[in-house]
């Protein structure tokens, strides 16, 4: 199987924007939970010879409505893709992310954050509280979106974040952290 090589993105662009990710059940959450209390993020030092994250996969189950929606809210292009072993490679010109769709999406299990050992979300850094809220506004009405709550302070502030479901069910957070 041929995979495109990538230049790894920055330590300060890619860990300050992708923090962690998860796939997520597609069932819509029963209620919103808790956060539990966040400690102040530190600012990132230089790294030695590991460069950063490269880019995130997330498997989905519908490759085309998981493309759209990143492409269609969030400014993702796409950049490449393998038919053969069905993917789209997307990019913001920050970070990359890869598609994989799921073998046999019918029968696919879904990954539950509470019960599974794993990533637990993929979020997503954003340049100012406006962009958060025009973002939440482009995303809350997308078919297939489930919302898990709107912008709001994360634990009390100074930080303010949006969580979500894309279309396939991954847990997706846009997040503001002024300087």
């Amino acid at each position: 199987m041929h995979h495109t090589r990538y230049r790894p993105l920055g330590l300060a662009a890619s860990l300050c924007t992708i923090l962690a990710f998860a796939a997520c059940s597609g069932s819509t959450p029963a209620a919103k939970t808790p956060a539990a209390p966040v400690a102040q993020v530190a600012p990132i030092a230089k790294a030695g010879p590991v460069l950063g994250v490269d880019h995130v996969g997330l498997t989905v189950s519908d490759l085309e409505a998981s493309r759209d929606f990143f492409v269609k809210t969030l400014g993702f292009e796409v950049v490449g893709g393998v038919e053969s072993y069905p993917s789209v490679f997307l990019s913001n010109g920050q970070m990359r992310l890869t598609l994989w769709r799921a073998e046999d999406p019918t029968s696919a299990t879904p990954f539950d954050r509470k019960a599974n050992i794993g990533l637990h979300h993929l979020a997503i850094g954003v340049s100012s509280f406006e962009a958060l809220d025009t973002l939440y506004e482009a995303v809350r009405d997308y078919p297939g979106v489930t919302m898990e709550f709107a912008p709001e302070l994360n634990s009390g502030g100074p930080a303010k974040h949006t969580i979500f479901y894309e279309p396939s069910g991954n847990r997706i957070e846009l997040v503001h952290r002024p300087n």
